[in-house]
């Protein structure tokens, strides 16, 4: 399943990259994510590149294109009755395809453009960070210590943005693009295992996890400075 998701990703970026036109140019862009109860993220230099596509008459075009993260830390919702605002997956390699309908206006040497659409993601190497679980944990059991240890299964994520860019182009050929988008979306993230734990007196206690609704939670603000080269 995952190898065929990403040969789809693949070839919607070939295909939409080998049209003749271009949506005004290619965008090499640094990203910075930051993600909602999670930690600031960076890109991977120079592993972003968005903006592939084609005009749709003179207002619309089609974009898509790539960047690849290392995510600090991201949350995990639906995990039963345990809740916490803290990031319980991170560090990782994040993956992330965006296909957006966008809209664009153009005046003397600036362009705005208002853009919206779909994006799949996948994390790679994922770790979990057992300090912000446990500490869950504890405040959920109401205990003085607690232990745990997980198995998780990290699926492919889907979910959709909207945002803005604007370009001011400094000469014919090249311009500087500042952009902003919001995500809201998840990916499968299933956890199975244990914890032990309990407080100063008494005697410790072991429960099973098996959080099969989990999902890591891809929401959060994209901010993206980069550099529009146009053919």
């Amino acid at each position: 399943m995952l190898k065929k998701a990403l040969q789809t990703v693949i070839v919607i970026v070939i295909l939409i990259s080998s049209q003749r036109a271009f949506s005004q140019g290619v965008g090499v862009s640094f990203s910075y994510f930051l993600p909602k109860n999670g930690y600031f993220s960076t890109p991977i230099s120079p592993f972003s590149l968005r903006g592939l596509g084609f005009n749709i008459g003179d207002y619309m075009a089609l974009n898509s294109g790539f960047s690849i993260y290392r995510m600090s830390g991201m949350n995990v919702i639906d995990m039963g009755e345990l809740e916490t605002k803290d990031p319980v997956v991170g560090p990782n390699f994040t993956l992330l395809v965006p296909l957006e309908l966008v809209f664009q206006f153009a005046f003397q040497n600036q362009e705005f453009k208002i853009k919206g659409g779909g994006f799949t993601f996948k994390s790679f190497d994922d770790k979990i960070n057992y300090g912000n679980l446990d500490k869950a944990i504890r405040k959920y059991e109401g205990w003085a210590v607690a232990n745990s240890n997980i198995d998780f299964d990290a699926g492919i994520g889907l979910g959709y943005f909207f945002g803005a860019e604007y370009i001011i182009y400094v000469t014919q050929q090249w311009g500087l693009s500042l952009e902003a988008n919001y995500f809201i979306g998840g990916a499968d993230f299933p956890m199975t295992g244990s914890y032990t734990g309990g407080n100063s007196v008494g005697f410790l206690e072991t429960k099973p996890i098996d959080y099969k609704d989990a999902k890591m939670d891809f929401t959060g603000l994209e901010i993206s400075i980069g550099v529009i080269i146009t053919q």
